[in-house]
């Protein structure tokens, strides 16, 4: 489908990768793993077009269609939010425009000829808008984005008013509903809650074509994808495998490179000593010339970075009582927009509660009123007895100082760990090198929401809630931050939508949905398991009451399959008919005409000219009765086809 040849790339004067070689099946769901700016991002981008290889090329297969889903910038103006994403079936909404066209000029005043061309141009435009399913696109487009968590009355809004994660979402349904050959994706679960993603799992799983995705979601790459490629030293690799078999298999790759580097790494030390000691005795200038020359011919061993080998550790939380907050009776509104009505809940004292559920039902707002950082409309939350909480959200990053520096900012917490270990904390979370001497100030979002959330690792909490804490993260930082959460003491509550990272963390689950909670007494597992036993429940009572009676998005569907079927299925006949008809009235006028000239008196005095009449009207009457029995077979035909639709 798509052959990469000898592909090259720079940035900034150093190469990311050179002399790839690399071919791209159809049916192909790959994972691209590499470390941060290792050239993901760049891959997907030549791919699309975006930027050209430094040198190479990229051979595509005739016709093929590609989407792309960039991390960010996306935007979307100036339509409602069915109509944009309508646009990406360019080739039915121009058929549809045509259609409407060809209609308009029929019902304006066009000779036969020209309505008998009209017809035909219809009848065309109908067959090409059947080929492309047309009857069924706004059904399609309705159920993707209801998948991707649109509600029906979202439908009708401007796009304008949508905010960035659901731009994304946009775009995402755009790229579904296009049927393209191959999928780009560039970290597409960031956005998403718990359900759209498992709707997005199944959609990608029944998906013909082929997919590139760069993801640190591992739940989501290994339900996906079928393949691995690494960047790893500048080159491609690729993996026939799952993300989970290839991080075995790299396991035991990284290990045989560091054993290498440390086998190469005493021999040139061996040979680094030989030097010395006879550098200056004549006898073995020979031999001391010949170590240095093989010195300098040393390839030496790269080994991959030990970033996810740091090990971080909460400091021991002061003791909490029996629960850390008790919410009874809440209320929340914004505005008109009733959120929470008289919830009551508790965190106890070691719970390690997870917040599940679809965007914009609450998960947010309830993590912000159990922190203490909202008020309420009504009720009342307790705070426990020496409850220490520490939040962290995205927008939690803008509270920083920006005069700062980041070891400054980790070191205003006020903990007893030296500039190393600050360090050593910061590349956990991917700030390596001179980055630790940078100011807030300068940082971007993602790194101020690293920033924060490494700052939160320092602070001597009982309780601590994260809103998406991993969505800034590698896999080797959300590796650092998993496993400190899983040896915290203390209580916790976690936003996500991450299923791999909650797996060994959470022990209770929280769905919020339409206003109310829901909670699960066990890991991420047990949610699931629960909720698939009460979804079957659902959907059985469903197909129940769907063998009653169809519903009216189904049933319209149906029905405009079946004009289309009927109409394809008369077309050719009706056109015949209507053929006929015209040469029918055109018969039996001739026929008129001669019948009105026999009877006139003055014709029986030329009796050639009555013979002539005569035989005329015989053969218009053979050619009459001919075409009425033609018609009345075409009649009869149609008659039983229309029945069968009837």
């Amino acid at each position: 489908m798509i052959d990469l040849s000898n592909i090259s790339l720079q940035f900034t004067g150093e190469n990311l990768f050179q002399n790839v070689n690399l071919k791209i099946n159809s049916g192909d769901k790959i994972c691209l793993v590499g470390s941060n700016g290792t050239g993901k991002s760049s891959l997907l981008k030549m791919l699309v077009g975006q930027i050209e290889p430094e040198s190479g090329s990229i051979n595509k297969q005739k016709n093929i269609t590609i989407g792309y889903l960039p991390q960010d910038q996306i935007v979307h103006k100036g339509k409602t939010l069915i109509d944009e994403v309508f646009t990406a079936l360019s080739d039915i909404k121009s058929l549809q425009q045509k259609e409407k066209e060809i209609i308009a000029d029929l019902e304006s005043s066009l000779s036969d000829e020209e309505k008998e061309d009209h017809v035909n141009q219809l009848g065309e435009v109908h067959q090409r808008l059947e080929e492309l399913e047309s009857y069924d696109a706004e059904y399609k487009i309705e159920k993707i984005l209801t998948g991707l968590g649109f509600a029906e009355k979202d439908f009708k809004r401007l796009t304008d008013e949508l905010s960035g994660g659901w731009q994304m979402r946009i775009a995402m349904a755009k790229l579904l509903i296009a049927q393209n050959d191959l999928l780009l994706f560039d970290e597409p679960t960031n956005h998403l809650d718990l359900d759209s993603l498992q709707w997005l799992i199944g959609y990608i799983q029944s998906f013909k074509g082929s997919m590139i995705v760069v993801s640190h979601d591992k739940s989501f790459v290994n339900l996906t994808t079928n393949r691995t490629w690494e960047i790893f030293l500048r080159k491609i690799n690729p993996y026939n495998g799952k993300l989970n078999d290839y991080l075995k298999y790299k396991e035991e790759r990284d290990q045989q490179l560091i054993n290498q580097r440390d086998n190469q790494q005493k021999k040139i030390k061996d040979t680094q000593r030989f030097i010395e000691r006879f550098r200056y005795k004549s006898t073995k200038a020979r031999q001391v010339q010949s170590r240095i020359k093989q010195l300098e011919k040393i390839e030496l061993v790269e080994i991959p970075d030990d970033e996810g080998k740091v090990n971080i550790r909460f400091p021991n939380p002061p003791p909490s009582g029996a629960f850390n907050v008790e919410l009874n009776g809440i209320h929340k509104s914004f505005g008109e927009m009733k959120l929470f009505e008289g919830i009551d809940f508790r965190v106890n004292r070691g719970d390690k509660i997870a917040f599940v559920g679809p965007n914009g039902a609450g998960k947010t707002t309830l993590s912000k009123i159990i922190a203490g950082k909202i008020d309420i409309n009504k009720g009342e939350r307790i705070n426990g007895h020496n409850n220490i909480i520490s939040y962290y959200s995205q927008d939690v990053a803008d509270s920083l100082n920006p005069g700062f520096d980041l070891i400054e900012t980790l070191d205003s917490v006020g903990t007893d760990k030296s500039i190393g270990q600050l360090r050593s904390l910061l590349g956990a979370f991917l700030f390596t090198g001179d980055d630790v001497f940078k100011k807030v100030g300068v940082l971007s979002g993602g790194e101020k929401s690293r920033l924060a959330l490494a700052k939160i690792l320092l602070s001597p909490s009982n309780f601590i809630i994260l809103d998406e804490p991993t969505n800034h993260l590698d896999y080797s930082s959300k590796k650092v931050l998993q496993q400190a959460l899983v040896n915290f003491s203390g209580s916790l509550i976690l936003v996500s939508h991450d299923v791999e990272f909650l797996k060994p963390i959470a022990n209770r689950v929280v769905d919020i949905r339409a206003g109310k909670i829901k909670i699960y007494e066990g890991d991420i597992d047990y949610y699931f398991y629960k909720r698939n036993a009460e979804a079957e429940k659902v959907s059985t009572k469903k197909v129940e009451q769907q063998t009653e009676t169809t519903s009216r998005k189904e049933q319209k569907r149906i029905e405009a399959e079946k004009r289309q079927q009927r109409y394809n299925a008369t077309k050719e006949l009706k056109e015949r008919s209507s053929k006929l008809e015209k040469e029918i009235h055109k018969l039996e006028q001739q026929l008129e005409e001669i019948n009105e000239t026999l009877i006139k008196p003055d014709l029986y005095s030329n009796p050639n000219q009555i013979k002539e009449l005569n035989e005329k009207r015989q053969n218009l009457k053979l050619s009459l009765d001919k075409k009425v029995k033609e018609w009345e077979e075409v009649s009869l035909r149609l008659e039983e086809i229309e029945r069968e639709f009837d």
